[in-house]
C-alpha cells in the first residue's frame, strides 16, 4: 500500500518515525507492508524530525493527490481551505484520506464525508480528536450497544495545561499563557486554544459520532478561559472542586446540548485530577455506564498512533462507509443555551456592609434560585470584598435575570463572575 503525506511537520514526521519503528508490529497485524512513497512540504529545504530518504519529496501537494500509484493520502498541513481542495481531489480521485485536521471535519465535516462515501472511499479522522486517545473508535465501535447519556472532557491541552498551573502554582492566567507560548503547546495567536474553538471543534466531532447526527459546529455555545481569575481558582479548591475548560455534549428532553465552558467539578472526581497538557473524555452509556479515556492530547507519536490506527484499519477492512458510523443520520433540535440546566459559581466584587448578603439572596431567591453555600472575603480596607456563591440547580434564563438585577445595586463593584457547576458521576 502506498501512501503519500501532505505535510512533514510535528505529526506527518511523527507519523514516519512511527511506522519506521513498529513496522514489525504493523505488518504483523495487517500482512500489508506499508510504503510511504511521497511527501508534501512548504520548503524542501527545511528540517524535518523523521528520516525522509526514501520519501519523494515535492512542494506541490496536488502531485499527491493527483498521483494514480498513491492509495492513501494523509492530510496533515491543517487549515480548512487549501486542505479542503486537497482532500476534495484526494476523494474525487479515489483515494482514502486519512485526516487530523479538527477544523476541517468540524466546519466541512458532513459534505466531505458525503463525497467519500460517494465515490466509495474512506475519509478518517480519529487523530482529530484528543490527539492518541481512540475516543472516535471507542464511541463508534466498542459502545455501539448503548444508548449515550454523556460526553464530557477535557480536551485542549494548552488549556488544561494553563487552569492547572493557575490551581498548583497560584500563577495567573496571563504568565502561564506566556510559558505555554514558549513551550509549544499555545500558538502566537492562542485564540483557539483559550476560547474555546479548538474544544468546540472537537466537541461537535464527538456529539456527531455519539448520536448520530450531523454535524452542527455552529450550535456549540462556546466560552473561553480568558477572563478566569486567581480569586477564582482559589474559591473552587476551598469550595472543593476544581475549574477545568470541558466540553459537554448530552442529550435532555430530546434535546442536543453541546457546550464548552469552564466548569467547577468535585475534586474527587477523575476528570478533575487530570492535569498539564493530558486529555481525558469521559463517556457514559445506559448499559455500560460511565467510562473514561485518558492519555496525551497531542505530539508526534501520540497524534501519529491514530493516524495509523486509521491506516490499519483501511488495510484490514474493518470499516463501513457509513457516515459518522451510522447507517441513517438523524436529526436533533438543539437546545436553546438559555434553557440549560445547571449548578453554578458566581463571584462578586461587593462593599462589605450590612445588608449586603442579605440583598444578594433575596434578589436570587425572587428568581427561584436558593443558595447550596457562600464564601465571603474582605480584600482591602475599602471595605470590598469578594463573595463566592454556589446555587443550587437552576435554568440558565433564571441565573442570567437574576445576575442582571443584581448588577443594578450600588454595591457591585464589578461584573458578576458566573461559572457552571457540574457532578459527573
Amino acid at each position: 500500500m502506498n501512501i503519500g503525506i501532505l505535510g512533514l511537520g510535528t505529526v506527518g514526521g511523527g507519523v514516519v518515525n512511527v511506522l519506521n519503528n513498529n513496522k514489525d508490529e504493523i505488518f504483523a497485524r495487517t500482512g500489508e507492508k506499508i510504503n510511504i512513497t511521497h511527501g508534501a512540504v512548504k520548503s524542501i529545504s527545511e528540517p524535518r524530525i523523521c528520516a525522509d530518504g526514501d520519501i519523494n519529496i515535492t512542494e506541490d501537494a496536488f502531485e499527491i493527490v493527483n498521483n494514480t500509484d498513491i492509495d492513501v493520502v494523509l492530510e496533515l498541513i491543517g487549515g480548512t481551505t487549501f486542505a479542503k481542495d486537497l482532500v476534495v481531489a484526494a476523494i474525487n480521485n479515489g483515494k482514502h484520506v486519512i485526516t487530523a485536521n479538527k477544523a476541517l471535519i468540524a466546519t466541512h465535516g458532513n459534505e466531505l464525508l458525503t463525497l467519500a462515501k460517494q465515490k466509495n472511499v474512506h475519509l478518517l479522522f480519529e487523530a482529530a480528536v484528543a490527539g492518541g486517545i481512540p475516543i472516535l473508535k471507542s464511541l463508534e465501535q466498542g459502545l455501539s450497544a448503548n444508548k449515550i447519556e454523556l460526553v464530557a472532557g477535557i480536551i485542549n491541552g494548552t488549556g488544561n495545561f494553563i487552569l492547572t498551573e493557575m490551581r498548583d502554582k497560584g500563577r495567573d492566567f496571563a504568565d502561564v499563557l506566556k510559558e505555554a507560548q514558549a513551550l509549544g503547546y499555545a500558538e502566537a495567536d492562542p485564540t483557539f486554544d483559550v476560547e474555546g474553538i479548538d474544544a468546540a471543534h472537537k466537541l461537535a466531532i464527538l456529539a456527531s459520532i455519539a448520536y448520530g447526527c450531523e454535524l452542527q459546529m455552529n450550535r456549540v455555545s462556546t466560552e473561553g478561559i480568558s477572563e478566569i481569575s486567581g480569586e477564582d481558582v482559589s474559591f473552587a479548591t476551598e469550595l472543593n472542586y476544581s475549574i477545568k475548560h470541558l466540553g459537554i455534549a448530552k442529550k435532555v428532553n430530546g434535546e442536543l446540548q453541546m457546550r464548552v465552558h469552564p466548569t467547577l467539578i468535585p475534586k474527587t472526581q477523575l476528570l478533575a485530577n487530570v492535569n498539564g497538557v493530558m486529555n481525558a473524555v469521559l463517556v457514559k452509556g445506559n448499559a455500560v455506564g460511565p467510562t473514561l479515556y485518558y492519555g496525551a492530547g497531542a505530539g508526534a507519536e501520540a497524534t501519529a498512533s491514530a493516524v495509523i490506527a486509521d491506516l490499519v484499519d483501511i488495510i484490514k477492512g474493518t470499516i463501513s462507509h457509513d457516515v459518522f458510523g451510522w447507517k441513517k443520520l438523524v436529526e436533533i433540535p438543539s437546545c436553546n443555551p438559555s434553557d440549560v440546566e445547571s449548578v453554578f459559581y458566581l463571584r462578586l466584587l461587593a462593599t462589605d456592609k450590612p445588608g449586603v448578603l442579605a440583598d444578594i439572596t433575596a434578589t436570587l431567591a425572587k428568581h427561584n434560585i436558593s443558595v447550596e453555600s457562600v464564601i465571603q472575603k474582605q480584600i482591602d480596607q475599602q471595605n470590598n470584598a469578594h463573595i463566592a456563591i454556589i446555587t443550587n440547580r437552576v435554568k440558565t434564563a433564571n441565573l442570567h435575570a437574576a445576575t442582571v438585577e443584581i448588577q443594578t445595586h450600588e454595591f457591585i463593584q464589578e461584573t458578576v463572575k458566573i461559572i457552571h457547576v457540574e457532578n459527573l458521576d
